[in-house]
């Protein structure tokens, strides 16, 4: 579930934040940082609400005073609560509530273990959601997307287009 965790994260901030300036780079790093608990054969602190929360304060620390930092790194956190939220690992209460319900992480399964089929629908969803988006933000214009590859940011013209702007 590589494409279903980008690509929904991407649009999902796009449409609520409605920001041009978000680094949705740092969001989608975000939401698929988690996976690396694949490597290490089980849930760990990135499939638990701790770990945004931490990330999120320590951004907040770390860029005081620094608007345009703050910007670009508050993606990460975001990312990672989309996370939780996209592979359901919710709804594991002693696993996502770490370490309030018990001080032992569970390495069992990771959320993402699915039937293969539920995998492949969620994938294929993915794939269609992120081709809609490149659509929606006009990403297959060279210069719109290289200012997404190198900064991270949406051209200011594609968003909120769905709504009637304030005069």
């Amino acid at each position: 579930m590589f494409f279903w965790f980008l690509a929904l994260s991407f649009v999902l901030v796009a449409l609520v934040f409605d920001s041009p300036a978000l680094d949705y780079r740092m969001v989608m790093l975000g939401s698929v940082l988690p996976m690396v608990e694949l490597l290490a054969r089980g849930p760990w602190a990135l499939h638990t609400l701790l770990a945004p929360l931490v990330v999120l304060v320590a951004v907040m620390m770390a860029t005081r005073g620094r608007r345009l930092a703050r910007r670009r790194w508050l993606g990460l956190p975001i990312g990672l609560f989309l996370y939780l939220v996209l592979d359901g690992a919710w709804l594991r209460s002693e696993l996502f509530w770490w370490p309030v319900l018990g001080a032992q992480v569970d390495g069992g399964n990771l959320p993402e273990f699915k039937p293969l089929a539920a995998l492949i629908a969620l994938e294929l969803i993915g794939l269609g959601v992120g081709a809609w988006a490149v659509y929606r933000y006009g990403l297959a214009d060279r210069e719109r997307l290289r200012l997404f590859c190198a900064k991270g940011r949406l051209d200011r013209s594609q968003m909120g287009r769905d709504r009637p702007r304030r005069r």
